[in-house]
């Protein structure tokens, strides 16, 4: 598909700007990078918070490192024009990884107006959070490794006409797949469940309300995002014992997956949506001041539909009509799980200039009783959601890391070969603090408390208690140079007890290549 649709791209903006009468250069503005990091670490693993949150270029292992080069011409080099094209390139050689060579961003992408294309895998940030303080995103969160998609997006907000300025959307909508087949084979030694060629599909839409540079300096932001793993082959279902189940990948499959609808091939009686779907409701107010600005965000987890709109239809029959919609029954569901956070900045401080503080439950996933209409008893409740993880799939995760909150904890962290997530249930209190004490000097902090108890299938015996904290800075020297130190330690059962050390070194700048 990619080879298709590159060409046509390509094709597309040159004759759209010769036709503007703007010369096209696809080497200007180009800028590069080169990194190395080495993480050193006591203990069980890398520490959680010098391990999360780095889409995915990290490490459990206890010593590890990369060497990283990249070249990107973004998009905002043709900003003022209608057409721009923009790509990259970044690529790594790393050391006790999943991969001894990674290709962690390769993408080519276009942009007419404010609609963009993007063909290739690229880092996305989270949206509505903040990128450097937050636990992260429990839908499309910046855990995991970027997966090669087509990717089609408003990507900044555009104002609805005729609104007077206070109503904007943007969104996006992507196709892809999922690069982690080998690795899932080495993972389970063929003798849990694993897939092969897995499709993903995400979609999202945001809503703002207000006018921010008005009188009165407050907005509103309302999202919904969703993702989906279908089609691909799934492999030991129930075990080693177990066929093979090659799972649709038809056109109709990706109209399922955009429209919940369908059921899997292991269904039986009781049908679901084709694939494993997942989301989240999202929604920030924002106070946008001269001195100072405050955020308020909450985001709702849920993995079917009785999670998203928290009402479960219960009205069947009895007897031969067990399986038939008879009666205006429901069953509602209790609003318990969310992230809840404030973001406070203050816009002329140094020392300390942004904060972060969030609560996380995750408990609840819909109760504890899950309970299918039979032709005995007609009741029928949807809870046991078990966020993460599917009966099908391997769950949402990407090379062994979860593609949300990384306070789920990612398969990687599984001694016993399996992919899925083992701790979803969980109460968090998260703590980020920043700063600028002097011109060229960054740090941030990060420290986690967790109280963990483990999966409604497998309940930890007793409940988990875990304290993770990292503190880093940074210097920006002269001339695109900069340094980077971090340490981290984990007290606990959840992810270990471990203390760690690291070190990023990276130089920037631009390339400026001789015109013929």
């Amino acid at each position: 598909m990619m080879r298709k649709i590159l060409p046509l791209l390509l094709l597309a903006v040159c004759v759209t700007m010769q036709a503007e009468r703007r010369p096209l250069s696809l080497t200007d503005s180009l800028h590069y990078k080169v990194e190395m990091q080495a993480t050193l670490s006591s203990g069980d693993h890398t520490p959680l918070w010098l391990n999360a949150n780095r889409y995915g270029l990290s490490s459990l292992e206890k010593t590890n490192g990369y060497l990283r080069a990249a070249v990107e011409r973004p998009l905002s080099a043709s900003d003022g024009q209608k057409w721009a094209l923009g790509y990259g390139l970044d690529i790594a050689g790393a050391y006790h990884f999943t991969s001894k060579a990674i290709v962690q961003q390769a993408y080519v992408e276009g942009r007419w107006l404010k609609g963009v294309l993007t063909i290739g895998a690229k880092q996305q940030p989270m949206e509505l959070k903040n990128q450097e303080l937050s636990s992260g995103s429990q839908t499309l969160g910046i855990n995991a490794r970027p997966i090669p998609q087509v990717r089609v997006a408003l990507a900044d907000y555009w104002t609805i006409p005729y609104t007077h300025g206070w109503l904007s959307i943007k969104g996006h909508i992507a196709y892809g797949m999922q690069t982690d087949d080998r690795w899932q084979k080495d993972f389970t030694q063929q003798q849990s469940r694993y897939t092969e060629h897995s499709l993903y599909h995400s979609k999202a839409g945001y809503l703002k309300i207000g006018k921010e540079d008005g009188w009165y300096p407050v907005s509103l932001e309302l999202g919904l995002e969703m993702a989906c793993q279908f089609g691909g082959t799934t492999y030991a279902v129930g075990g080693t014992d177990s066929p093979q189940i090659v799972n649709d990948h038809s056109l109709k499959s990706f109209w399922h997956a955009l429209i919940p609808l369908g059921t899997d091939t292991n269904d039986g009686i009781y049908t679901n949506a084709e694939g494993n779907h997942l989301g989240s409701w999202l929604m920030r107010l924002n106070f946008d001041f001269d001195r100072w600005y405050l955020g308020l965000y909450a985001d709702h987890f849920f993995e079917d539909n009785s999670g998203m709109i928290h009402v479960s239809y219960a009205g069947y029959g009895e007897g031969d009509e067990w399986n038939v919609k008879k009666n205006k029954r429901y069953f509602v569901h209790s609003f318990k799980d969310w992230l809840l956070g404030v973001d406070l900045k203050l816009k002329q401080a140094t020392w300390l200039n942004n904060l972060v503080a969030e609560f996380m439950y995750t408990k609840y996933q819909g109760g504890p009783l899950y309970h299918d209409k039979t032709p005995y008893n007609n009741e029928h409740i949807c809870g046991r959601d078990n966020f993460y993880n599917h009966h099908l799939f391997t769950g949402w995760q990407h090379w062994g890391q979860v593609m949300g909150n990384p306070l789920y904890r990612s398969p990687l962290y599984n001694e016993d070969g399996t992919i899925c997530v083992l701790n979803n249930r969980f109460v968090v209190w998260h703590l980020g603090l920043a700063g600028n004490p002097f011109t060229r000097l960054h740090y941030r902090f990060l420290a986690t408390w967790q109280r963990s108890f483990g999966t409604y299938n497998d309940l930890f015996r007793d409940p988990q208690e875990t304290v993770s904290v990292m503190g880093e800075a940074s210097y920006q020297f002269a001339k695109g140079w900069l340094v980077k130190g971090a340490v981290g330690f984990d007290t606990g059962k959840t992810y270990g007890n471990n203390f760690g050390c690291q070190l990023t070194v990276t130089k920037t700048g631009l390339l400026k290549l001789k015109r013929k």
